[in-house]
């Protein structure tokens, strides 16, 4: 008798033990909010979730992914802004550049691969705003932050702490935040085009651009017999370059149909082919692919294809 008396007596304290320690876990987790709220070098960001009135929204369920600058993140974006503080920041600006740092879902540093993924920030038409993801070396987001403390878990997702606030990008943003579009970028900033490619794709727009990769520029410069792009004459680039662009438009992909017909902003149209993946039938007659697509900007979208098309 005395002996199942200890025996209940080691169980029954166990199980309280056990219990205590599970209430004592649930007292430690935090939600996204009452982490940065803990952390001295998150206080700019918590004024700032205060004032975008978007405190309620990431103390919700979730799950979500927050990228958290810094102060010193913040300092830095409001000494570039010519700010004095966040009050000096629309606050619809405001909010969107804070939906830019949240991802839905609960993403680990482990599970993030380079590439593009959507943000809660919108572009036109209430389009999500992509963030380009580049793992080569550490992690890295738009090419501007870098994460310095990953995978600090809350109760309704998972905050990585950032050196960097993101702003939203435009088209041009997006295209020199991803290396496989550095030819592009050159192609587009030549000196003697007498087009300022980076205003024009700069400005409100929307614009939506069929983005040749590098290797796409490659192989052009092999069809044509060219050593590099200052081998091609610059009307002849110039025409080539705007047969990329749609103005007025932020064409996503489900807005594509088969068969479509696109005017360019160089003044020729390409077809759009569906039948056997995402295609251009351009005016030389050639089919190029799309392969990846609705890269959202505050501006327009981009799609990027893997041959340079030609009007």
């Amino acid at each position: 008798m005395k002996k199942l008396f200890f025996f209940l007596f080691l169980s029954l304290s166990a199980g309280m033990l056990f219990t205590s320690c599970d209430k004592d876990d649930d007292m430690d987790q935090k939600s996204i909010v009452e982490l940065a709220k803990g952390n001295t070098e998150l206080s700019i960001l918590v004024d700032a979730l205060t004032r975008a009135d978007l405190v309620t929204t990431l103390n919700g369920d979730g799950p979500f992914t927050v990228l958290a600058p810094t102060n010193a993140a913040f300092n830095a974006l409001l000494a570039t802004l010519g700010a004095n503080s966040l009050d000096d920041v629309p606050v619809d600006v405001l909010k969107n550049i804070l939906l830019n740092h949240v991802i839905s879902g609960d993403v680990r540093s482990s599970a993030l691969t380079t590439g593009y993924v959507s943000t809660l920030a919108e572009g036109p038409d209430n389009s999500p705003v992509s963030l380009y993801v580049d793992v080569t070396s550490g992690v890295k987001f738009n090419n501007s932050a870098t994460v310095t403390t990953p995978d600090v878990e809350a109760t309704n997702g998972v905050v990585h702490i950032i050196d960097a606030v993101i702003t939203i990008p435009t088209i041009v943003n997006h295209a020199l935040n991803n290396p496989n579009f550095s030819t592009l970028v050159a192609a587009l900033t030549r000196s003697d085009l007498g087009v300022d490619y980076v205003t024009l794709l700069s400005g409100d727009g929307p614009f939506t651009v069929f983005a040749p990769t590098n290797d796409a520029f490659a192989a052009l410069l092999t069809e044509l017999g060219a050593n590099s792009l200052n081998d091609i004459p610059a009307n002849t680039l110039n025409a080539v370059l705007q047969y990329h662009v749609v103005a007025g438009a932020n064409v996503r992909s489900g807005q594509l149909t088969d068969g479509q017909q696109v005017t360019t902003y160089q003044g020729g149209t390409f077809t759009v082919n569906l039948g056997d993946g995402a295609g251009i039938t351009d005016g030389q007659g050639r089919l190029t692919n799309i392969i990846a697509v609705d890269v959202q900007g505050s501006n327009g979208v981009v799609h990027a294809i893997d041959r340079v098309i030609l009007p």
